[in-house]
Formats: C-alpha cells, structure tokens, sequence
C-alpha cells in the first residue's frame, strides 16, 4: 500500500517550521509545481511538511504525483507484466482501469489526506476533473496514452486563489475519442505542462535518485539547456529519467527553472528552495 501514516506522525524537525526562503517576490507570487514520485515518499521525508509550511508562507504550490510502483505492484498480482517505451507506460484498456484505480483512488487521497492532517488546505483532482488535463494519442504504441497536454490554467487558478494546494493525479481527458474518454499520461510530462501553464518560477522534481548523472555516474549538479540537449542525444539517459528531462527542457526553454532532487530525505524541499546545492539543476544558460 501507499505508505502515508509514517510520514506524518511528527515533523523531524519540528523547530524549524519557518522555510527561510531567500523572500524572493518571483518565487513568491508565481505558482511553484513539485512531482512527487511515489518511490520518494519513505519515514525520513517532509515532503508533507514542507508543503504545509509554504502555503503558510504565502508561496502557492501545486502538486503533481506519480504512482507507478504501486501501479505495477498491482498488476503483477492481477499477473500482467509492466512494459515499457523511453520511460514511458504501455497502457491498454485493463492497464488504463488499474492506473486510474490507483493515481486517483489511492494515492491521490493518500496525499491529500496526509496535507490536511498537518493542517494544510488541499483539494485531489484528476486531469478529467474540469478538463484540467488534455491531450490525445500521438505515440500508438504507447496504447492509450496522451502525448502532449494542454493544462486548463484557469481552473487551477481558481484553486489557488481558494486557499487550496491543487493535488494533480495525471489522468487526461481525451480529446479525440468519446468510447475511451480517459487517457493515462506520464506525470513528468504533466508537471512541466502545469509549470509552463502557470508561469512559474520553479519546477521540483522529487525523485529517489539525487539528480542526474553523467556517463561516468557522477552527479551533474547545474545543466544548461543546449548541454542536457546532448545528454539526451548521446543515450545516456535511460528509463524514467527520459520523460522528466524532456520535461525539463520545455521548461526552461519557456520561462523557468527546474531541478531534480533526492525526495527521501529530510527538508530536501527546503534546501531547494533555500538555494542549497542539491541535485540538478536545469537552467537555461
């Protein structure tokens, strides 16, 4: 099951409950997105912590989750095997009904639960709740999977201005066939959608690798643009690593940063956002 009670039993650091964030108006005012992963989430995380304490800061978060080991911990006992295309889920219609089981059933509600018990305002919606998440099949073998989505922004505004952390699970809306309304859609690629949707400032990716490596496996702590580009190009990137970088790079080529952190930890989003150097960080040049 979705791990949520060890979390949030107590704050690991319950003395520091202020970000101490370097009071930066544009991150301030301009929507933060964070991919949680659900592989990050372990005894020694305050993901959930932290998230409460922005919105207390006035900083307004969104959330975008994945949820694919639980999702194939599922269908090995249903006996179907996960597969696999650049990082990305082959989904068929019995797939589609076990992911939508699980992003929106169980860990959506899981996170959402755990928010507001630390005394944080979130509301769970999925990409077909107003239409927030759209997109159609652009990759057939991929099955029923969207490609690039469009983000209805004013919706997730209304949120915002509400009080509430939109918590995103990444199912679209399909946009070109009413027998299979419903499209699975990777949550990296959602996340930097949301970002570019929401002008914000920064993109978290909270992974449960510390960043990304090199061809030799040591960590790359600052990529531009043009050098991920390469990266990308020269195949040493592999598995889900893939649709969080290209994600990445739509980011920053639009308006704003993005970083890959270690999510399991303690405060690794406050150093983040501190300007501690963890991970990678992608910028533009």
């Amino acid at each position: 099951m979705f791990e949520v009670v060890s979390l949030i039993e107590e704050n690991p650091n319950p003395k520091q409950e202020e970000f101490f964030l370097n009071k930066d108006m544009d991150i301030r005012f301009n929507n933060l997105v964070v991919k949680i992963g659900g592989s990050t989430l372990g005894s020694g995380d305050t993901t959930f912590h932290d998230l409460v304490a922005l919105q207390d800061e006035g900083v307004n978060p969104i959330v975008v989750h994945g949820g694919g080991k639980l999702i194939d911990k599922w269908l090995g006992q249903l006996g179907v095997r996960p597969k696999f295309v650049d990082g990305l889920r082959v989904t068929d219609s019995d797939t589609l009904e076990v992911v939508i089981a699980i992003l929106t059933g169980v860990v959506n509600t899981s996170i959402v639960s755990a928010i507001n018990q630390l005394g944080g305002k979130a509301v769970g919606v999925s990409g077909v709740d107003g239409n927030i998440i759209v997109g159609k099949i652009d990759r057939p073998e991929l099955g029923l999977v969207a490609g690039e989505v469009n983000v209805n922004a004013e919706m997730l505004k209304t949120l915002i201005d509400s009080g509430i952390i939109p918590v995103i699970a990444p199912i679209a809306t399909n946009l070109n066939d009413e027998e299979q309304p419903c499209l699975n859609a990777n949550a990296d690629t959602v996340a930097g959608a949301v970002a570019i949707a929401m002008q914000s400032k920064k993109l978290i990716f909270m992974t449960d690798v510390e960043g990304v490596y090199d061809s030799s496996r040591r960590l790359i702590k600052k990529i531009t643009y043009n050098q991920l580009n390469k990266l990308i190009e020269s195949n040493v990137i592999h598995g889900g690593m893939i649709p969080k970088l290209n994600a990445c790079l739509k980011v920053v080529d639009n308006l704003c940063a993005a970083h890959i952190i270690d999510g399991r930890g303690s405060n690794a989003l406050k150093d983040c956002l501190a300007k501690t150097l963890i991970g990678t960080s992608i910028v533009k040049k």
